[in-house]
């Protein structure tokens, strides 16, 4: 996260670290080049307009370092030339300020979905993204495509709480409106299918009040 504006730096970092990532600040150009060039982030966060370099040029370098991590733009600019600039430089978003911050999270969440590897794993659980294949040890799981959206979601998320919103937009696209209920009878037939007791489940794990959590044993 690169931005030389303290106060949107601090409150953006600390926002992002709530919803459990690991989160490197650069406060200038050069700080951000630094750390982007030589790191393995999952995305990058880049403001526009920063003392040492500007985030169009940290933007060309480290694209032409690590050509597949994702890039985000942040700007106060609203010139279509700027957003332009911006995408032709390797980025992959660009975020006019001030925004929404459920927006931002949003598009940071679509971001990582796309770029996670195609297998994910977790404990005992391993899953197939591209052959949409899952295994519970040795035993293939049969699962709806919902059940193993909702599976591949939570393992990719192994030992993160995620909000029962966040689950929502994943699995469903943020496209489901009607009641919550969806989710729970998901998530009864997740733990049925990987062999957990309904009242103590070892993998997919209720947080009161939060959300869920997945825990490989």
């Amino acid at each position: 996260m690169a931005e030389d504006e303290d106060g949107t730096r601090l409150s953006l970092t600390h926002v992002l670290r709530q919803e459990g990532y690991i989160v490197d600040e650069a406060r200038d150009g050069l700080e951000a080049e630094r750390i982007g060039v030589g790191g393995d982030h999952a995305l990058v966060i880049l403001d526009v307009e920063m003392p040492g370099l500007d985030g169009i040029e940290v933007c060309r370098r480290i694209r032409a370092s690590r050509p597949g991590v994702p890039i985000m733009m942040l700007t106060g600019r609203v010139n279509e030339i700027d957003a332009i600039t911006g995408l032709d430089a390797g980025a992959d978003d660009y975020v006019a300020k001030p925004f929404r911050l459920q927006e931002l999270l949003a598009r940071v969440r679509a971001h990582l979905r796309r770029s996670a590897p195609d297998a994910v794993s977790a404990g005992d659980v391993k899953v197939d993204k591209l052959a949409r294949r899952a295994w519970h040890g040795d035993s293939e799981l049969h699962l709806s495509p919902r059940e193993f959206d909702l599976l591949t979601f939570l393992v990719a998320n192994a030992g993160r709480t995620v909000t029962r919103e966040e689950v929502m937009d994943a699995v469903w696209d943020g496209g489901w409106q009607g009641s919550n209920k969806t989710l729970d009878m998901n998530v009864v037939a997740l733990r049925r299918k990987l062999g957990d007791d309904a009242r103590s489940p070892t993998h997919v794990v209720t947080v009161r009040g939060v959300g869920l959590r997945f825990e490989g044993p």
